[in-house]
């Protein structure tokens, strides 16, 4: 059982990885990104590749795998931020980029194609995986207090005021691409040495639509937000799984009526920090003493 549970705790920590750093483009720039699964994919063959053929260390084969999602950002980045596509146009280029990363997967040798790549070394567990995740905590929450952050949420709420005041659109949006990307491939790198096999067909639409709906339904404006929404995505349907195929349509109803009930997500612009559970302290010993 507390295998189990341990393992749940285990990819739902891998998907906060990957969802606070999309949190930090989408939900402080703006912009949607649809082909997030493509730098998982990315950090995953790249870390996987490494260790299996090269008998590269875990860690450093960690690393390549975000530096290369990083770099991939860049490639893609360029382009398309330089051109300021607007949001709808951008999602529509990420979109096609993660579809033209997925095609290429299944077709080169090395990857070796839609077979998948099985027998990676089992590196990945919770200690790791917690450690990643408070580290890529800590970054995303400096880089949003940094004045980098602040002019990303200046970009957000109304960019071409922000340009106005002399913000540099281009710089700020392809320094956050650039963090969700290699957030992104750590994850994907973990991912690969906790499961021990990847292939194309794990790394599709799909997981870029649940990366992104954490976001939303966490709350674009926050960290706490998305990286709690990750876990309950992954959660409940593991959960429900004794409910086979219901499951899924439990999945489709939580997140209609977090759309219905809190259309700005869980937590909106707030964060979960130390004053919070302070605060909420102070609260329950005042109970004691006068009406809540």
């Amino acid at each position: 059982m507390f295998e189990y549970f341990s393992g749940v705790l285990t990819f739902s920590l891998i998907y906060v990885i990957a969802t606070v750093g999309l949190a930090v483009f989408t939900g402080f720039t703006g912009l949607f990104s649809l082909g997030h699964a493509a730098f998982v994919a990315i950090g995953a063959y790249t870390s996987g590749i490494l260790t299996y053929f090269y008998q590269v260390n875990f860690w450093l084969a960690l690393v390549a795998g975000g530096v290369m999602s990083g770099l991939v950002g860049v490639i893609i980045g360029y382009p398309t931020l330089k051109a300021k596509l607007r949001s709808d146009y951008f999602a529509i280029a990420t979109l096609g980029f993660g579809e033209a990363v997925r095609v290429l997967l299944e077709n080169l040798d090395i990857t070796q194609g839609a077979r998948g790549l099985p027998g990676i070394a089992l590196e990945t567990d919770l200690p790791t995986v917690l450690v990643v995740t408070i580290i890529v905590l800590w970054v995303a929450r400096n880089f949003i207090h940094s004045r980098y952050g602040r002019a990303a949420i200046a970009v957000r709420e109304d960019f071409t005021a922000a340009e106005m005041m002399g913000i540099n659109l281009f710089t700020i949006r392809m320094r956050s691409l650039v963090f969700s990307a290699v957030t992104a491939g750590l994850a994907g790198g973990l991912f690969a040495h906790y499961v021990s096999f990847i292939q194309p067909s794990m790394f599709t639409g799909a997981l870029s639509t649940q990366l992104t709906a954490g976001v939303v339904a966490g709350g674009m404006g926050s960290l706490t937000g998305p990286a709690l929404a990750a876990i309950v995505f992954v959660a409940v349907p593991e959960a429900l799984r004794v409910a086979s195929m219901w499951r899924l349509v439990a999945y489709g109803f939580l997140l209609v009526a977090i759309m219905v009930f809190r259309p700005q997500g869980l937590f909106g612009h707030q964060e979960i920090s130390w004053n919070t559970w302070r605060n909420l302290w102070k609260r329950v010993r005042s109970c004691g003493t006068k009406p809540c």
